[in-house]
């Protein structure tokens, strides 16, 4: 028996020596568990040999076996670093649930805890992991994969805990794909006792092999560590609670460090980029194929960690973005507007300005001047319908009177704004209808709705493009209102030119920015809406006005804000342009010298009239009437038109045109009231009004009249003002001529008056405006009269028609011989055998015409001539 006892000592001496080599490669193998149940079999060998630190120090195996001294201190190593590797191990986002559960069994069994205590490791171990992630340097790493471990740290998380702490209800099977109750499985397989063998001890099968094995004592061979306490499953509402309260938690920290870490995201499109990344991990099927039952177990709701911890920093950070850029936008136009305005106010030394700034104080000198622009390079094989839209060529640029500095702003403006748009296309789906159309094709594969928020983007988009065009508008209605200040101060105010270029700016900017149009309404909407315009322009007052969509709506606010500083600008014009003119006009007017009057006599007319005397006879007389208004009322009116056409007539806005010949027609009747005041007031040297002066002003008048009152419908009611003003100088006038005479005068002066009309209503056609031309008095044109059109080369397919002016051509006395074999018949089709209409033949014609005299030329039509008459 003594000899027994010394073996047995013996061999768990042996046992003691060995063991810590095997923890030690077992913890480099990461087998934590074993790791720990090696320790644990190492402290009851201390227990039996009375080695505990409690003991005495010299007790009888130490005595003999001193070796036994440097166990201890490498024994007590071993406990601080497991518990140290295990808990490092729980902070990793892609380890085993297994070596998971086996670290919080080591933990357990060390510390002698509990299942929940296991559990609040775990989760203080996640949470530190958390942390490191948000606090690591980002210079290394990119945004995009930072936010991505997170949400793959608080995935696995979840996953975990519900295979480590889950336990289904009693008789419920484990789904094999979904594990649960890890740790208490393995838990009890390292505190368990294996009946069959009796080998369920902690030693392995090599040291079972050795010799001195069958020495040691049953306690030693069969030891099992064993918790004090027993391991309860925990419950589910603690289970609940707990990572509930841990999500909690971690929200704040979450939406702290994502907001720091977003910072750095400079671009919508690397904004989109990360949110895409969190999309394809959240839907990728070894997250999504069980998390809804998951969420369903731990937390009772489904939970989505985009929508609670993500959407709303990247629309936070969305916005600061947009806000940014269209700050900059509205900071890089302001400083663009006022450099070029003052370049445009600047009176330079240099005798000669540059063409641009020539360009905006007479935009007539830009409409004829020639430029490599006027056609696009693709003229000659692109046809109008298939050129792109952002696309206009130089001659549509000079038809609508939009000068280049207008055109050099917008196009600045306009590359910021498609800039931006392209930015935030990325963060947007790029076709609604088809990610409309994939959204119910696989549900169970995505985890959220990528694009929900688009809606919102997109009114954000709209409201700080809404604001940065309003911020310009409010620098234009700045330098606008400066501009009328000075204008009211003196004549020493800045050129006008600055004041147009306002005018025309705001007038165009909406066409010329197609991009604000598409931030304003959006792809789609832009789309629509000019659909929309198109088909109420061909139902043009056939129905009442259609309803518009809250963002067109909006779209249509913009442009009437934009057109009525447009507006503002040209009234600033039309009244300095009003002032002056009338100025010299009243200045002319008033003057009272003969030699003035007589400087001012223009062409009178000598018409002989048959009268019937009391006695039955008529006798012929010569009456003197005026057939031309005085010289500066026609100057007066040619400067008028001079100017309408230096800021581009054409294109001058209906309204700033009938509110210019209202002021003008408004001065001009004061004018002529101060010149009825001074001559009833009958000063001494002052020329008396005679009988021809009196019909001069009376036929000044009344063409001034036809000439600057609007004929249409807008205008009708603000003419009864002008009527009484009117009739009162014209009561005056009529005063000073004889009754008798006025009456024979008055068809003569109306002939007279009308006659002139149709002749100046070319010169002048910028002020009456085409409804008010005057047509030819010819009869209707006759149903049986010949096509008008000329059939060019068939293969021209830019100008398939010339225009003739059949009217004209027969009203050519010169051309007596061959005008109706000038007029061709209607078309032929283009598959005829004719000669006259297949490709060059045209020019072929031209060609033998030079040597056949008999053949009429193409050039003796008269449609050229009669356009000059």
């Amino acid at each position: 028996a003594a000899r027994e006892r010394f073996y047995g000592a013996a061999a768990q001496i042996k046992l003691l020596l060995e063991v810590p080599e095997r923890l030690w490669s077992a913890m480099e193998a990461a087998r934590l568990l074993h790791a720990a149940r090696l320790y644990l079999l190492c402290g009851r060998l201390h227990a039996l040999l009375q080695l505990e630190p409690g003991g005495s120090r010299y007790s009888p195996v130490l005595t003999r076996f001193p070796v036994l001294v440097r166990q201890c201190p490498s024994h007590s190593r071993a406990r601080s670093t497991i518990l140290q590797e295990s808990r490092a191990l729980l902070k990793g986002r892609a380890v085993a649930d297994q070596a998971v559960a086996e670290a919080l069994c080591s933990v357990m069994l060390l510390e002698d805890s509990s299942p929940r205590q296991a559990l609040a490791d775990f989760l203080l171990a996640r949470k530190s992991a958390l942390q490191q992630l948000l606090n690591q340097p980002h210079h290394g790493a990119g945004i995009k994969a930072q936010v991505c471990s997170l949400m793959e740290l608080l995935t696995t998380t979840l996953y975990q805990a519900h295979a480590l702490f889950y336990t289904a209800p009693d008789g419920a099977p484990c789904d094999p794909g979904l594990p649960c109750g890890l740790l208490f499985s393995t838990l009890e397989s390292a505190t368990g006792r294996q009946a069959a063998g009796g080998g369920g001890g902690v030693l392995e099968d090599e040291v079972k092999l050795s010799s001195w094995f069958r020495y040691l004592p049953a306690s030693v061979v069969e030891f099992q560590p064993a918790l004090r306490t027993l391991a309860h499953p925990i419950s589910q509402d603690h289970l609940r609670d707990t990572l509930q309260q841990w999500i909690a938690l971690c929200k704040e920290d979450i939406k702290a460090g994502v907001s720091n870490l977003l910072v750095y995201v400079k671009s919508l499109k690397g904004l989109a980029g990360i949110r895409d990344a969190v999309w394809e991990l959240l839907s990728s099927e070894a997250v999504s194929l069980h998390w809804d039952t998951v969420c369903r177990r731990l937390l009772d709701k489904p939970a989505s960690f985009w929508d609670d911890l993500l959407q709303q920093l990247f629309l936070d950070r969305l916005q600061t973005l947009i806000k940014e850029g269209f700050d900059s936008i509205s900071s890089s136009s302001k400083e663009l507007l006022i450099s070029a305005l003052q370049e445009l106010e600047s009176k330079s030394s240099t005798s000669v300005p540059s063409k641009h700034i020539q360009f905006e104080h007479n935009v007539a000198l830009f409409l004829w001047s020639e430029s490599s622009s006027d056609l696009p390079a693709d003229a000659a094989w692109v046809s109008v319908a298939n050129r792109s839209q952002f696309s206009q060529s130089g001659l549509s640029m000079k038809a609508q009177a939009l000068t280049p500095c207008v055109q050099s702003f917008c196009s600045a403006l306009d590359s910021q704004l498609k800039a931006k748009l392209d930015d935030l296309h990325s963060y947007l789906p790029s076709d609604s209808s088809a990610a409309r159309e994939a959204a119910p094709a696989a549900p169970s594969r995505s985890a959220f709705d990528r694009y929900a928020d688009a809606g919102a983007v997109q009114a954000l988009l709209r409201e700080r493009c809404v604001a940065c065009v309003r911020c310009v508008l409010g620098c234009v209605r700045q330098e606008l209102q400066r501009a009328r200040a000075e204008r009211a101060q003196g004549p020493g105010a800045a050129p006008l030119g600055a004041v147009l270029f306002m005018a025309r700016l705001c007038q165009s900017l909406s066409q010329l920015c197609p991009h604000l149009k598409h931030c304003i309404l959006g792809p789609a909407g832009s789309a629509e809406a000019a659909l929309k315009e198109s088909r109420s322009t061909k139902k043009l007052g056939k129905g009442r006005a259609q309803e518009l969509s809250p963002v067109q709506a909006e779209w249509q606010e913009v442009k009437a804000e934009l057109l009525q500083q447009s507006l503002f600008a040209y009234q600033i014009w039309s009244s300095a342009v009003t002032k002056a003119l009338v100025q010299c006009f009243t200045r002319t007017l008033l003057l009272d010298s003969a030699g003035s009057i007589l400087a001012t006599a223009t062409n009178w007319d000598e018409i002989e009239i048959q009268e019937e005397t009391e006695s039955g006879n008529s006798i012929t007389s010569k009456i003197r009437l005026p057939v031309q208004p005085s010289w500066y009322v026609q100057s007066f009116l040619f400067s008028l038109c001079q100017e309408v056409n230096r800021v581009g007539g054409h294109t001058l806005p209906k309204v700033t045109l009938q509110e210019l010949l209202k002021t003008c027609m408004t001065e001009l009747l004061a004018a002529y009231g101060k010149l009825l005041e001074e001559k009833q007031e009958k000063k001494e040297g002052t020329f008396p009004m005679t009988q021809n002066r009196a019909l001069q002003l009376l036929y000044d008048l009344r063409y001034l009249n036809i000439i600057l009152t609007a004929r249409s419908e807008e205008a009708k009611a603000s003419r009864t003002k002008h009527d009484s003003g009117i009739e009162k100088v014209i009561d005056f006038l009529e005063g000073h001529i004889d009754p008798f005479d006025l009456d024979v005068f008055t068809p003569h002066l109306n002939s007279n008056l009308n006659r002139l009309v149709q002749r100046t209503s070319v010169l002048f056609g910028l002020l009456t405006g085409t409804e008010n031309q005057y047509t030819s008095r010819s009869s209707a044109p006759s149903s049986q009269e010949l096509h008008n059109i000329l059939p060019l080369a068939s293969s021209q397919i830019r100008f398939g028609l010339l225009p003739l002016s059949m009217s004209s051509s027969r009203k050519m006395k010169s051309a007596t011989r061959n005008t109706e074999e000038v007029q061709v018949p209607p078309p032929a089709l283009p598959g005829a055998e004719d000669e006259t209409f297949r490709p060059g033949s045209l020019f072929r014609q031209l060609v033998v015409e030079e040597d056949d005299t008999a053949a009429p030329s193409l050039f003796k039509l008269g449609w050229l001539s009669g356009m000059t008459k």
